[in-house]
């Protein structure tokens, strides 16, 4: 069983970034984006919080300082 696993060909993915062909293998420093500039273009859109992971608040971490805020009252 020596060799079997070099024997097959680099698996191909879509790159994340424009959708593209990429080699996901060693011989890719890119993976799994196709090229530099799209891996730096994701880099970039993490970097500058366009990416967000959703989540609820947690409630050990609201303090009493901060309350839910209500709707202002009108004055009369």
């Amino acid at each position: 069983m020596t060799g079997t696993a070099d024997a097959r060909p680099p698996r191909r993915v879509r790159c994340p970034c424009c959708g593209e062909p990429a080699t996901f293998a060693a011989s890719n420093p890119w993976r799994p984006f196709c090229s530099e500039r799209c891996r730096n273009g994701d880099l970039g859109a993490w970097a500058s919080e366009s990416y967000r992971v959703a989540a609820q608040p947690d409630p050990d971490e609201l303090s009493d300082a901060d309350p839910p805020a209500t709707p202002a009252r009108p004055r009369h």
